[in-house]
């Protein structure tokens, strides 16, 4: 007998049947309307319901994106992981959550290109919508650029995780932060001073979550890239996806040149944030997962200009 035959042995009831003997039971009567104007609309129902309600939406809604950047790939498709939300008065019960998602497939259909422009334009249609005063909506994406080794000039994708996040309300307009967190080499400077020969080294992740000026131009600035070069400027060195020999001398040599501890890369990455005349206020956080210890070391630094001129 063969293994075909063997597998056709067993008997089994239908499908119908099987589904009965797991719980399936045969519909009921229907006595509920099913044209959409006649039915029951809890969420617009319209009374005292006790509390103004900050924000209610929907998170965790992953799709398709278009990313624009001025490093290589300079257009890449990935996915974005989306909330959106807007608050809505005591008078009203709920918000209706159908309309986020059919915003953001009307954006699909039409190629949705994650930039501030587009997306501030989201948000504000959002709002109308969902006939809000207000909108929030935030967007998760991991961003892919090319890096070259410094010696062999071979090519790779490196990455790093972007947000933006858009507040949009009607009587202020529209307050956009971003974030970008790469990852970086530190080497201790500790470390080194205190050894005959050698230092430990680790690599750290740096976080800059930024306010953007309300004429920032994307079309001049790619903010990824501009956020991504304050933190690996200011590294002991940068990641590399490939690295062959001469390439590997260079970049021990270079972290063993730039020492920093993480509060060193937070105030020097402060700096060139600080510089940065498309940056408002910023908030920088490094962490760094050490090599000699079971825990990281972390330092975060935030600064706002406005409060410069207040």
């Amino acid at each position: 007998m063969n293994k075909t035959e063997l597998n056709h042995n067993k008997q089994l009831p239908s499908k119908e049947e099987r589904h009965q003997l797991f719980g399936s039971v045969k519909p009921g009567p229907r006595t509920k309307p099913v044209d959409k104007d006649k039915m029951a609309d809890l969420q617009n129902s319209k009374k005292d319901f006790l509390f103004d309600i900050d924000m209610v939406g929907i998170s965790n809604v992953k799709h398709p994106i278009r990313i624009p950047s001025k490093l290589t790939p300079e257009i890449q498709t990935t996915i974005g992981t989306f909330s959106f939300g807007s608050s809505i008065m005591k008078g009203s019960k709920g918000t209706n959550m159908s309309r986020f998602t059919e915003q953001l497939d009307k954006y699909h259909n039409e190629g949705f290109a994650i930039d501030i422009a587009t997306l501030k334009g989201f948000t504000e249609e959002l709002a109308g919508r969902l006939k809000q005063k207000d909108a929030e909506v935030e967007v998760h994406f991991p961003w892919f650029f090319e890096r070259k080794g410094p010696y062999s000039d071979l090519a790779g994708m490196n990455y790093a995780d972007a947000t933006i996040r858009d507040e949009y309300k009607e009587e202020t307009g529209h307050d956009v932060t971003v974030t970008l967190t790469g990852k970086i080499t530190t080497l201790c400077p500790c470390s080194k001073e205190i050894s005959e020969y050698s230092a430990h080294n680790q690599r750290g992740n740096v976080s800059m979550t930024v306010t953007l000026t309300d004429d920032f131009d994307e079309q001049e600035i790619d903010w990824k890239a501009a956020l991504l070069e304050a933190a690996e400027s200011n590294a002991s060195a940068r990641i590399h996806p490939v690295l062959k020999r001469p390439d590997e001398k260079m970049v021990t040599e270079q972290a063993y040149e730039n020492p920093r501890f993480v509060e060193d890369i937070v105030r020097l990455v402060a700096a060139d944030l600080y510089e940065y005349e498309f940056v408002e206020a910023f908030s920088v956080t490094c962490r760094n997962e050490e090599s000699i210890h079971l825990h990281d070391a972390v330092a975060t630094l935030s600064y706002d200009k406005k409060q410069e001129t207040e």
